[in-house]
Order: structure tokens, then sequence, then C-alpha cells
């Protein structure tokens, strides 16, 4: 029989009826012939009050206590919908992380997974019992309870697919697939039935929330047919059923995709701070001496633009940053003035980052230049650009971020069937 994966979120679990809800999900599933492992999250709003709690008791605290807190959340929910599934009819155990196991590094709160032991599962899973898997968590060399850090259910699911060999993985959540661009700002935005598991990590990284990076790469890396769907609806609802049963956005290898059009979705980031160094002075060693510090603090830098003086012995240099963790950059490029000799820092957190993205740009000529065109029409000054095969991003004011989405939507013809 074929395998399936499904993974729910906070809010798909949110409360009984939720899990009840999810239940029924699973239900139809095996009864459509499926050997099926469930991955859970914590029910909405578990982790955090958890995490809140070790802040409370101590701010310092142990990163293996952490752990062993966190991870409880996971555990209530992964045991309450093993009961809904048993109150159905349908045979089903919980498993934690370690009782599979599932084998991580020891990097306690932010763990990535070393391996997954699945032949005991795998049995299971052959006499008809359904795995639910408390998401998020494994053990770790220390033989102690590890977190993947957020999203880490996501990754879980992913991971387990590819161990079990899984036909697919299927992330519920509270959206019915990815968008060419958020429908809360552009309502023309349309479900994407199929999309490149490169397309899927470049929106997840540039802002689009639906799936988290990790668990995107990991698909990639492992070839994990990914569907992106939604747990709100009836389970037993007619488009869950017969040829409509696939609604929702795959995400799959570029091969899989007959048509691949030039642009398939804008991404958007107000989470971003621009800072710029001016007057460095253009001799080796100066990026390395800006950068290295900023990599050693932990915070990723993403735009760089270096602009030199006619006569090639100053240069002005701009990055971006999170916005969280600006004032830290701050602090840190600060601490780097004797090394770097710059003249001044200069800083904006009011930046916004707009990105258009398509497999099909490497073999369509323009895309750029018509992007370039259409902000000017509007009026939107560009800070800075990036580019990648499939990418294009622009750094802008916030306040135009709305405006350049719609522009850009529009122009490659998003809202259109």
């Amino acid at each position: 029989m074929p395998r399936l994966v499904m993974k729910f979120g906070g809010t798909s679990v949110a409360d009984i009826a939720h899990i009840q809800r999810v239940a029924r999900h699973v239900r139809r599933e095996t009864e459509a012939g499926y050997e099926v492992a469930v991955v859970v999250s914590a029910m909405a709003g578990t982790t955090n009050q958890l995490v809140s709690w070790t802040r409370e008791i101590s701010p310092l605290h142990d990163a293996r206590e952490y752990d062993a807190v966190v991870a409880s959340g996971e555990q209530v929910t992964a045991g309450l919908l093993a009961m809904a599934l048993q109150a159905i009819g349908v045979d089903a155990r919980s498993w934690l992380g370690w009782q599979i196991p599932l084998r991580t590094d020891a990097a306690h709160g932010a763990a990535r997974i070393a391996g997954i032991e699945t032949d005991e599962l795998i049995a299971r899973l052959s006499r008809g019992q359904v795995a639910v898997v408390a998401g998020f968590q494994g053990i770790g060399p220390d033989n102690r309870i590890a977190t993947l850090g957020r999203g880490g259910s996501d990754t879980s699911a992913v991971a387990l697919a590819a161990a079990i060999g899984a036909e697919r993985c299927d992330i519920y959540t509270d959206v019915d697939g990815v968008y060419t661009t958020d429908p809360r700002m552009v309502p023309e935005a349309r479900r994407l039935d199929r999309l490149s598991h490169e397309e899927m990590l470049e929106m997840a990284s540039l802002g689009a929330k639906v799936l988290h990076v990790r668990s995107v790469e990991m698909a990639m890396v492992h070839g994990v047919r990914t569907f992106v769907r939604s747990s709100l609806v009836d389970p037993d609802a007619p488009e869950l059923k017969g040829a409509n049963a696939t609604v929702g956005t795959l995400i799959c290898d570029e091969d899989e995709i007959m048509e691949k059009k030039f642009v398939t979705g804008i991404a958007y980031s107000l989470a971003e701070a621009q800072l710029s160094l001016r007057r460095v002075a253009d001799k080796p060693g100066v990026a390395a001496a800006v950068f290295g510090p900023l990599a050693e603090a932990n915070i990723n830098v993403d735009m760089i633009v270096q602009n030199v003086s006619e006569d090639g012995t100053l240069t002005d240099l701009t990055f971006t940053v999170p916005t969280a963790d600006y004032n830290r950059a701050r602090l840190v490029i600060e601490g780097a003035r004797e090394a770097v000799g710059f003249h001044v820092v200069q800083g904006s957190t009011d930046v916004a980052k707009v990105s258009v993205i398509g497999v099909g740009m490497r073999s369509h000529a323009g895309v750029a230049a018509e992007c370039f065109a259409a902000l000017a029409a509007e009026n939107i000054n560009i800070r800075a650009i990036t580019t990648s095969e499939i990418k294009i991003s622009v750094l802008i004011d916030a306040p135009h971020a709305s405006l350049a989405v719609r522009t850009l939507h529009s122009l490659y013809g998003l809202d259109k069937d």
C-alpha cells in the first residue's frame, strides 16, 4: 500500500473540535488505501506559553531543560489525536521523537536531524495502524529530548516522508495552498496548482509564511513531493473527493511541471533593515572585517551593494539585515569601526524587499528590465537589487510596498487565469 505523511499545524489542532476534524481527515486517507503517518504541532498558542514560562523561571535557562518543557506541547496533541482516531474506529498510536527514534545533533533548541530509524514504525504502518508523531522533536546524542526550532514540525514531516518512502507529504494549514502573492494585499491573487521546490524555497525565504524554509530545503534534497492544503474544510466535502481530491498546491520537481510560466509569484518582506557604511577604504580584507563579526553574532546579511569612488580609493557599502537584528547589527559594526575604517554608519528600518520569482526566468530575457520600468513608472525608487537565476529582489521604501506588489503582480499577468 502507498504511504502518506500528513502534517497538521497549531491552528489545525487548536482545540478538541479541530482535533476531531483532523481525525476525520486522517480516516478519509486510510479509507482511500494509504498507510498513514501523521505529524502534529502543539495546539495554537501552547508553545508560546511554554517558552514564556521557561524565560520567567530563568532568563539564562539550560537549553536541555528548555527542550524538555517546550516539547511537551506536541506530546499532548499526539496523544489527543490518537484518542480521537480510536474513537472513530481507526487503529492509532502516538509516537514521541525519542520513541521512533528521530536522532538529532546536540544543538538543543535548534537541532538538526541526523537520521530516523523507521523499522518499527513501518512495521506498524504495514499492519494498518496510523502513527501519530509528535513533530518538532527528536533525541540528541546526549540521550535527551532535542527540539528543532520554530517550524520544526514541517521539517519533521518532510524528513519522515523521506525516511519511510512516502508517496507524498501533505502539509495541512489554515490556507488552501500557495498563492501568486499575499491575497490580503492583492485580492486578485490566485492559488497555484503546482510549484517547483526552487520556487517555493525562494518564496519561503523571501517572506511567504506557508512553509518553513528548512522543510522546503529538505523536500528539495530528498525529492519529497509536498502538498499544501487546508485543514479547515469539512473532511467529507465533495471537493476533497474524486477528481477534485487534489485541491491545494503541489510542490514538486521542476520536471513535473509541464508548462513553466516565467514568473510564478511575487513575495515581499517588511521585516527588513538597511545599513550603509560611508567612505570605507577600498582595500582587500574590508568586506571580511565587516561581515565576519556579523556572522559571528549570527546575524544574517541579505542584499549587499558596493559603490566604489571614481578614483578607486573609497567605497560605500550597503547591506540589509532582519529588522529584529538591526540594533544589534549596528552595535557590531560600531565595534568594528577601527578594523573597517568607515567614516559614518547610516541605517533605516523603513524599507521593504519585494521579489519576483519564477523558474521560467532562466530562459526568458527582459524580466528585470520590465520590473524596473514598471516601478519607475509608479515613481518607486530602488535602493538595492539582488538577483539569482529564478529571482529578482528590490529594496524599496516600505510605504511603497503594497503598490509595488500590486504593480508587479499585474505586470506579469498573475491576476489572470
